[in-house]
């Protein structure tokens, strides 16, 4: 399964919300009722491509039994699990790198963007092609 819309529990508290997601066994909070979801959106991308990672199953939807008190909101939150992977996984990350002092005032005199650089030369040892990194 790709898609899916999970079920989630939203519990007002003093400072927000709390968020249960039966399905996956996991919580997560917001300061309002839309980052809450956001926030659901997101342990459920993180945890079930983990899940894909390590090879297990992902829950499917209403699997898990859902308890609620009086004054709870229950909801769905949908993911895509592979356009969820696509946005964390091209995510930019920072690498520290040395070169000769030289190297840097010449580099620099002729305008290289170093990360572009390092990216290609990576991908061409590795034998894939660059996606730009958000």
């Amino acid at each position: 399964m790709e898609k899916g819309a999970y079920p989630i529990i939203l519990k007002r508290e003093d400072d927000g919300y709390y968020v249960e997601i039966p399905d996956f066994g996991i919580g997560t909070q917001g300061d309002s009722i839309a980052e809450a979801m956001e926030m659901a959106r997101d342990a459920i991308g993180l945890m079930g491509i983990d899940m894909q990672d390590d090879g297990k199953e992902l829950p499917k939807p209403y699997h898990a039994e859902i308890k609620t008190e009086k004054d709870d909101i229950v909801t769905l939150v949908d993911i895509d699990f592979s356009e969820y992977r696509k946005k964390v996984d091209n995510k930019a990350v920072k690498k520290n790198c040395t070169i000769p002092y030289w190297m840097s005032v010449e580099a620099d005199k002729a305008g290289l963007n170093y990360s572009r650089i390092l990216q290609d030369a990576i991908a061409n040892m590795l034998g894939v092609g660059v996606q730009k990194a958000n």
